[in-house]
């Protein structure tokens, strides 16, 4: 095969209506800026006949490809999978609800090669979406770049550019795609740009995402902090905290028995060390030592056995 320069994958769920007239998009803006390009849809289960129209749209438009998942994994595994097939230059991701514009691709693709970024990340500056979906999407964002240091205001977007050793770098898994860029920069990318880019009202359907989508993405976003320092050694953070806390159990335990005998010689009043309730909270710190110890270590043995996070069912390809 050629040289691609462009890989576009996009993950859907539940999105026939839309998926044509993505297609035809998409083929429009590739052939306008004669740029060579494979268009993955990655179907995550869908309950209606998004599979059946990706399978249509491929007689019209030979760049498609497809990927059906068994059932539905989330869109995490479905970008992990596009980014195993990508075979572009530069690696695009866009949402199947034509929200994203691919218009934008050009001028992408041109920060990606000629100003030397290694992920560029769009940032949907006017946004189509009701109230109670923004604004918990801005506090969120902001707390994404306090934690992280990276000067994105629009960690969600799925509108994204990649030089294509980016995405076969980082590993998507569980609900890490709202963090790809900490991912990039953990694994040594640390080009990211933004670009602002325009947004869609949404035309066909609904979201898909409700009110949970906030609780988890702060969850997520304490997992990819925690991962990121983390990660590599769990050893770090649960053998110093379990240290720490059995030292200060024991040190506490021993003046109380020290004490004890101090007070014992000297014929001074005293009282038994069972009978002080300083003496049961020292000893619950020991044993919470030992065992987030115990956590650490099991998670290094964990960690250097994990080889089946991202195996995924895969009912059909084209």
């Amino acid at each position: 095969m050629d040289k691609l320069d462009i890989s576009v994958v996009v993950p859907l769920y539940n999105e026939e209506e839309s998926l044509p007239e993505l297609a035809a998009w998409i083929d429009r803006v590739a052939r306008e800026n004669k740029l060579s390009y494979e268009l993955i849809f990655v179907d995550d289960g869908s309950s209606d006949h998004s599979w059946e129209v990706v399978e249509r749209l491929k007689q019209r438009y030979p760049a498609i490809r497809g990927i059906s998942f068994g059932r539905n994994y989330g869109k995490s595994a479905a970008l992990y999978c596009g980014f195993a097939a990508a075979q572009g230059e530069v690696v695009f991701t866009m949402d199947a609800d034509l929200q994203d514009s691919p218009d934008e691709i050009p001028a992408l693709r041109r920060m990606i090669l000629e100003e030397g970024y290694d992920l560029v990340s769009g940032w949907k500056k006017k946004r189509y979406d009701p109230i109670g979906k923004r604004w918990p999407s801005k506090f969120f964002n902001w707390t994404a770049r306090r934690a992280s240091g990276i000067r994105l205001h629009d960690f969600n977007c799925g509108l994204k550019a990649y030089r294509r050793k980016v995405v076969k770098s980082i590993e998507v898994y569980g609900e890490m795609h709202r963090f790809i860029p900490i991912l990039a920069r953990q694994a040594g990318f640390r080009r990211i740009g933004e670009k602002v880019v325009e947004h869609h009202a949404r035309k066909y359907g609904h979201s898909k995402f409700g009110l949970e989508r906030t609780v988890k993405g702060y969850l997520d976003l304490i997992s990819v902090m925690f991962m990121t320092h983390f990660g590599r050694s769990p050893m770090y953070f649960f053998g110093s905290l379990g240290t720490l806390m059995f030292l200060l159990g024991g040190g506490t335990t021993c003046w109380l028995i020290g004490e004890k005998l101090w007070k014992q010689f000297h014929g001074l009043p005293l009282r038994a060390v069972t009978d002080q309730p300083l003496f049961y909270l020292a000893i619950l710190a020991v044993i919470l030592g030992v065992q987030l110890f115990l956590a650490g270590f099991l998670g290094e043995l964990i960690n250097r056995n994990s080889t089946d996070r991202n195996k995924y069912l895969i009912d059909k390809t084209i």
